[in-house]
């Protein structure tokens, strides 16, 4: 009996799980050159170019890219404060794994305590104005703040994920801080990110083994059914073109 049919008839949901790739290995290593010409050009364009990752799956494509194609490209990542703790530990992984430091971006106390005196710690379920101040507090003015002097950022942003993305382009103007956006992996698909990992053996966010294609924090991010869209965990409780924190909104 396979793992479906036993889940089916427990009475469990199936959920997500990686999917497969039918991608040769050269048409892999292209892909990657393809990435690695692509991160080579925006530091050729760029003094102080540095990237946003959460390390989920994309973004740990990005990270790897930046690393074998020694493009100088710094990272940090947003320490939110409601972040799952295997979150909170694939940094620590991620930069034993490449030898790189990430800094961690965290949101000003006064910034929060002002959302939970107004909204309560976990009012960001009950209307979209509290979700975005919640978001705002924890992710947009820490992102603001990590970017000074940046003349450019990257992202893990593609096309596929959701239908506020899919005029996605490689080079963006980020109008909200004048400075230069990119999205290296645009173009590329979901199998293609997995093809990817798994061919070159980089770090997997372990939630991504437990039916969670696409992470935030905690309260705000939970797994998907089989045949969901994989932005189904986030924000679940919102209509689909809400799903966005307000990073990549412009």
């Amino acid at each position: 009996m396979s793992e479906s049919t036993t889940a089916t008839s427990l009475g469990r949901p199936v959920l997500w799980s990686i999917p497969a790739s039918s991608l040769t290995p050269e048409q892999i290593e292209a892909k990657a050159q393809v990435l690695y010409e692509r991160l080579q050009t925006i530091v050729a364009k760029h003094a102080d170019v540095r990237f946003a990752t959460s390390l989920a799956a994309e973004d740990m494509v990005v990270t790897d890219g930046i690393v074998k194609s020694g493009a100088k490209i710094s990272l940090f990542t947003l320490e939110t404060g409601r972040l799952h703790q295997e979150t909170v530990a694939m940094v620590d992984t991620v930069e034993k794994h490449y030898g790189v430091s990430i800094l961690r971006a965290y949101p000003e106390p006064k910034d929060v305590e002002a959302f939970i005196e107004q909204y309560g710690l976990n009012g960001f379920y009950d209307s979209e104005d509290a979700k975005k101040a919640c978001c705002g507090a924890r992710k947009i003015k820490p992102l603001n703040k990590a970017l000074e002097g940046a003349k450019a950022w990257l992202t893990g942003q593609r096309r596929e994920q959701a239908v506020t993305r899919s005029d996605l382009p490689f080079e963006e103007l980020d109008d909200a801080r004048h400075i230069a956006k990119y999205n290296p992996l645009f173009d590329w698909s979901e199998s293609d990110v997995w093809a990817y990992l798994q061919y070159k053996n980089v770090p997997i966010h372990p939630l991504h083994l437990q039916g969670y294609p696409s992470i935030g924090c905690e309260p705000c991010t939970r797994a998907v059914k089989e045949g969901e869209d994989i932005r189904a965990g986030r924000w679940w409780w919102l209509q689909k073109d809400s799903k966005e924190c307000g990073l990549h909104v412009k």
